[in-house]
């Protein structure tokens, strides 16, 4: 007796991919526009550092130089003094980083490992503190500074800058630390460890990409800093943001050598990006926990 036929089964619908290609485009040509938006005053400066003087006042601007030049560089550094401000910005800098880290590194853990009164408030007060903008505190820091005697002086300008860089680091490290699970913590105590050992055997190197991250942000903070820097600090001793300021003079703007000692400038930024960008990138993901 004959089978009846059955009939072909159905295959599946082939999925539509070309509203996703449609997407992943977009999605790359905004990230294209952002990147040349932010990049292309920087690929400016070096544009003007290196080319003729006369050339970077020409009314039609050539957006690639005709000819390099490095006078521009020789004139900036013959400009007052520039290691003299270069060398205080890096001392300010890596001294409001390194108390700033360690600070703001346990203080951090007490908010989000601990409970205790007023903890809410505190984080609360953290967040204010970052809302106030700086221009509005000039007058009270600088009528502070000079009762203590620490007016024009490194160290006033340090503290100053604490003031700012320190609610952002303990808010940033408090978000990384609350990513780390606290049964580390609790298996690393059960095996033994105290309170202390579980956080430096466990807690800190998973800690260590989030306080690189924000060691980097808090450097580029201080070392961009300008308005403090030019209002509590004299010509001798100016830090290299306020050292720009002296190619504009009566006789106009020297532009070239500006943006060459701006060039310059960047270098420390660039380097530093250079070596620790690894654990940078890590910092920047930390946070995912696998279950």
């Amino acid at each position: 007796m004959a089978t009846p036929a059955t009939a072909p089964s159905a295959s599946p619908a082939p999925k539509a991919r070309r509203p996703r290609r449609k997407t992943k485009l977009g999605w790359n040509l905004l990230g294209l526009a952002v990147f040349l938006t932010a990049g292309f005053p920087v690929y400016w400066m070096l544009n003007t550092a290196f080319k003729p003087a006369k050339d970077a006042i020409d009314p039609n601007p050539h957006f690639f130089p005709r000819t390099f030049t490095l006078e521009n560089f020789r004139r900036a550094l013959e400009v007052s003094d520039f290691w003299g401000p270069v060398g205080r910005s890096l001392i300010v800098s890596l001294v409001v980083v390194v108390i700033g880290i360690a600070i703001g590194m346990l203080a951090a853990l007490a908010i989000s490992r601990f409970a205790f009164r007023g903890r809410k408030i505190v984080i609360v007060g953290i967040l204010a503190v970052q809302m106030v903008p700086l221009v509005a505190m000039i007058i009270p820091v600088f009528l502070l500074l000079n009762d203590l005697g620490q007016y024009d002086k490194l160290s006033g300008l340090i503290i100053t800058y604490l003031t700012f860089i320190l609610p952002f680091t303990v808010w940033t490290l408090r978000g990384f630390i609350v990513n780390i699970p606290k049964e580390l913590e609790e298996a690393a105590m059960v095996d033994g460890c105290t309170r202390t050992g579980a956080f430096v055997r466990v807690v800190f190197p998973l800690l260590a990409p989030g306080m690189v991250a924000t060691s980097v942000y808090g450097f580029i903070q201080a070392w961009n800093e300008y308005l403090y820097a030019l209002m509590l600090m004299s010509q001798q001793n100016q830090t290299a943001t306020v050292w720009l300021g002296n190619f504009t003079t009566k006789n106009g703007t020297e532009y070239a050598p500006m943006m060459a000692g701006s060039t310059m400038m960047a270098v420390p930024i660039v380097v530093l990006f250079l070596l620790v960008q690894r654990k940078m990138a890590a910092g920047l993901t930390a946070g995912a926990v696998k279950g």
